[in-house]
């Protein structure tokens, strides 16, 4: 083991044994949600050094190979070291890419569940039937890895189009796994409502935020005005006689969320103030985040809601993604909330652009 990575290992398993320390306090044991906190960074430390081990064991092993071919004189355990070496060769280099991955930062959001706001964009009804098939297609893709999806509120079309859907991912990664969705996805396809088979251009905002507690923003009650109102549906129809429609403004920032989906009003402003303290949360980090250099900032990770992100083209069965230039011919599937590859090489293209960067520990 280098010496570097020796220094790292050391560290981190002093950082180890620190948390474990810590989560036989009593203070801490009593304290559910930074228990909780210890308890997946002890997780995530134990995986690192489980890595440098294995790392070592593989370098240990191939530097042992290479001696026995430098300066043994037994010829048979050098025909057989010579043999075993493109097997160990391999093998180090796959537990070195493993570490490196390891030792790229934890962003810890990733963690957390998830809150995904959908809107239709351009292309009038076509853009809110796209919105929906977005919809749908996250839906699916949450009930294969499990996790809870509820609607905080939603605005939906005569035609079973979405004007608007906001829907929280209830498990514990959902954000990690979905961080890379936000931004503007483009659909190329015949609509259903074009009779001459023209091929139309349309579009949705995808944006995702990870769900935070109230304790965990600052927010001012006397900064937040609260409207009440009644119910609509499709078309402007009254769907509720009584006023339980929550609307809610965050008087410092401008920031708008209604809700109106349950028939409670307390349910329907509970669920409005999950949304504004994660955008409130959201707006904090893209200040944070402005002060970063160009340079510093991930291509993939960027967050950037103005930026078209992915192109789905039906006539040719394909999505692209404009990001990482990946294009899949397996629209059908995709669309059936399969997505997993195309999210696994948007992680991949994450951490290289981090290590480029020099973002290890």
């Amino acid at each position: 083991m280098s010496t570097d990575l020796l220094k790292s290992y050391r560290e981190l398993q002093e950082r180890l044994d620190g948390l474990s320390q810590q989560m036989s306090d009593p203070k801490i044991l009593s304290d559910a949600r930074e228990m909780k906190r210890i308890g997946r960074e002890h997780s995530r430390l134990q995986k690192v050094i489980k890595g440098m081990v294995a790392y070592r064991k593989s370098l240990d092993a191939y530097m042992e190979a290479k001696e026995i071919i430098a300066h043994s004189r037994d010829e048979e355990l050098v025909t057989f070291a010579r043999a075993e070496l493109e097997g160990l060769v391999a093998e180090e280099e796959k537990r070195r890419e493993e570490l490196k991955v390891l030792l790229v930062p934890h962003d810890p959001d990733d963690d957390r569940p998830a809150i995904v706001e959908i809107r239709a964009g351009t292309g009038g009804e076509e853009a809110t039937l796209f919105a929906a098939d977005l919809f749908r297609m996250y839906s699916k893709f949450a009930e294969r890895k499990g996790f809870k999806l509820e609607i905080l509120t939603s605005n939906r079309t005569d035609l079973g189009g979405l004007k608007e859907v906001t829907f929280s991912l209830e498990a514990e990664g959902a954000f990690g796994a979905m961080r890379f969705e936000g931004g503007v996805h483009r659909v190329q396809r015949v609509p259903t409502t074009e009779a001459s088979g023209r091929i139309h251009t349309s579009a949705a905002s995808v944006a995702v935020l990870p769900e935070v507690e109230e304790v965990e923003v600052e927010l001012n009650r006397d900064d937040l005005k609260v409207d009440v109102f009644r119910s609509s549906g499709p078309g402007g129809q009254s769907v509720n006689t009584t006023d339980s429609a929550v609307r809610l403004t965050h008087l410092p920032t401008g920031i708008v969320v209604q809700c109106q989906d349950e028939r409670s009003q307390l349910k329907n402003k509970a669920k409005a103030m999950k949304v504004m303290l994660a955008k409130i949360q959201d707006l904090e980090r893209q200040e944070r985040e402005e002060e970063l250099t160009a340079v510093r900032r991930s291509m993939v990770s960027t967050g950037d809601r103005s930026a078209k992100i992915r192109t789905y083209n039906f006539p040719q069965g394909r999505i692209t993604d404009h990001r990482i230039g990946l294009t899949l011919y397996s629209l059908d599937r995709f669309m059936e909330g399969e997505i997993d590859d195309m999210l696994e090489a948007l992680r991949v293209a994450d951490t290289e652009e981090r290590l480029k960067r020099g973002t290890l520990r």
